[in-house]
């Protein structure tokens, strides 16, 4: 459709005695800059002139050792997890006692009686009832401390006592595993320590929806945040602690981090840079790469935001090998806007092979007119 101010130059044209093809010259002048791509200055003459609040980096090999891995690092958690363990007992539990040469005081386990069947469960009150001595304080200590307690007042009755105690079933500690793991579960903490890793697999792994790098623990009221994807590739084992009682481990859902791809690119499209870094090379090379001869192998540019008045954007020159390698060495970043410049040659073709049907329509108007 042809706007009002084409058809009063059309008509000052043929008042005037202009030839319509010269009129139609003059409108495609006017009208090349609001045509539908992307103008950025790829000199640094006209990227001088941008302003201040634009940033130019022409990426090369002295500076592309700033821009290889990405600004958000794995961060060590602050999540108080050392690596020794001892179990408390607590209520619930159930204990063995057995007093060797004495199996009068051993409650037996039969084909028909399992060990935790035939033990001794810690009362709601933290104590367990044995024969002769009677109360025994079981809660917040460890076999060792009950094993010592039970033969010192064994003494008293049977010389020298030799006694054994374990824990027959675990009951009373638990961790909570919940969020993107195959199946979320109540895990019971046993004389073996569990690791954050150990109960994020005990619950089955993640899903291919979760985030490793901000799972959250739950502890004494306060939530911790905790890397474990700096435990897994990084070896910071700080970010495996072991877990406590109590602990409520909540393993997030991925948030959506992306990238575009927008130009003179094969295949634009968006960029998931959520589950792996992606360069830039890499993120063209998964769509097609660039769109030739169509694209201005100079100007392949990475727009950045930071904060809301500064823009940066880095210029890649990839008319050459060494910058098809640069490109592989920089990391995308979530936001970034990967842009493709358009080759001025093929601007000019698109616009000149744009006009031809109106260029057409105006030789017969003048061959009407003549």
């Amino acid at each position: 459709m042809f706007t009002t101010a084409f058809w009063g130059m059309l008509n000052d044209a043929l008042s005037k005695k202009i030839p319509v093809l010269c009129a139609l010259l003059i409108l495609l002048a006017l009208s090349a800059c609001s045509d539908g791509y992307v103008q950025f200055p790829t000199s640094p003459e006209g990227q001088r002139a941008l302003g201040d609040d634009v940033e130019v980096i022409v990426l090369s090999a002295e500076n592309i050792g700033d821009f290889t891995s990405p600004s958000r690092q794995h961060q060590a958690t602050l999540l108080p997890g050392g690596r020794n363990w001892t179990y408390a007992v607590g209520a619930g539990d159930i204990l063995s006692v057995i007093v060797f040469d004495h199996p009068e005081l051993t409650l037996p386990a039969g084909p028909q009686r399992s060990a935790a069947e035939s033990g001794f469960q810690v009362a709601g009150d933290g104590t367990i009832t044995y024969p002769y001595i009677g109360t025994v304080r079981a809660t917040g200590r460890s076999v060792g401390q009950i094993r010592s307690d039970i033969s010192q007042r064994l003494a008293n009755f049977i010389p020298n006592p030799q006694v054994e105690v374990r824990i027959a079933a675990y009951n009373s500690q638990a961790i909570v595993v919940s969020g993107e793991v195959a199946t979320p579960n109540r895990q019971p903490l046993t004389s073996v320590g569990t690791s954050l890793i150990e109960a994020i697999n005990a619950g089955g792994g993640f899903t291919e929806f979760a985030d490793p790098r901000i799972v959250t623990v739950q502890r004494g009221g306060r939530i911790y945040h905790v890397d474990v994807q700096g435990f897994l590739e990084g070896g910071m084992t700080r970010n495996n602690p072991v877990l406590r009682t109590g602990d409520v481990v909540h393993v997030p859902r991925r948030r959506a981090e992306e990238a575009y791809l927008l130009g003179e690119v094969a295949r634009p499209d968006v960029m998931d840079l959520s589950r792996e870094p992606i360069a830039l090379t890499q993120a063209l090379a998964r769509r097609g790469g660039l769109q030739t001869p169509r694209a201005n192998a100079r100007g392949v540019l990475v727009f950045r935001a930071y904060g809301n008045e500064m823009t940066r954007v880095f210029q890649l020159d990839t008319s050459s090998p060494s910058g098809l390698l640069l490109g592989t060495r920089f990391v995308l970043e979530p936001g970034d806007v990967v842009y493709v410049l358009r080759s001025a040659l093929q601007r000019w073709n698109d616009t000149i092979v744009r006009l031809l049907p109106t260029v057409q329509a105006a030789r017969s108007v003048e061959n009407f007119v003549n």
